[in-house]
């Protein structure tokens, strides 16, 4: 992916956790959100670039280990990915996120035979929730604190 699209992506989830966009935002958000960090570098490993993408996918799998979230450097993930509380997530990499999802802690989407779920636009999911097999969340959606979400 071009620098170009990767920044486009990296300004939308900026914006999803400020309400704005700019340079001190952006800076102010990545030493001091730790969601923000980590998408920051989830984006950063799809870059065209070989030695940008290296050090991405390195950081990513600090953080992935720092922060004790597993989001797949490979996975399909629209603008606005929001973090909440940046802390245990576990999202699988067969999963399609639609553009402003909002994730809580300890929120797992995963998979049953190789089938994982399809999250719409504009989709909140709350603490606690897991989404498991080949389900589709529509937009405009809300998971509970707590659901387990098969069907």
């Amino acid at each position: 992916m071009k620098i170009k699209e990767i920044k486009e992506y990296i300004k939308s989830d900026l914006y999803r956790y400020t309400g704005e966009i700019s340079l001190k935002l952006m800076l102010l958000g990545y030493f001091l959100n730790r969601g923000f960090k980590y998408t920051f570098w989830l984006r950063l490993c799809k870059s065209d670039i070989g030695v940008v993408r290296f050090i991405a996918r390195v950081m990513h799998w600090r953080l992935s280990r720092k922060y004790l979230i597993q989001i797949p450097h490979t996975i399909e993930a629209g603008y606005g990915l929001y973090l909440g509380h940046h802390m245990c997530v576990v999202i699988s990499p067969h999963a399609a996120l639609g553009n402003n999802i909002n994730l809580s802690q300890f929120t797992t989407i995963g998979a049953v035979e190789g089938r994982a779920a399809e999250i719409g636009d504009n989709v909140y999911i709350g603490p606690n929730c897991s989404v498991v097999g080949g389900v589709t969340i529509g937009n405009c959606s809300i998971v509970g604190a707590g659901s387990v979400v098969v069907k």
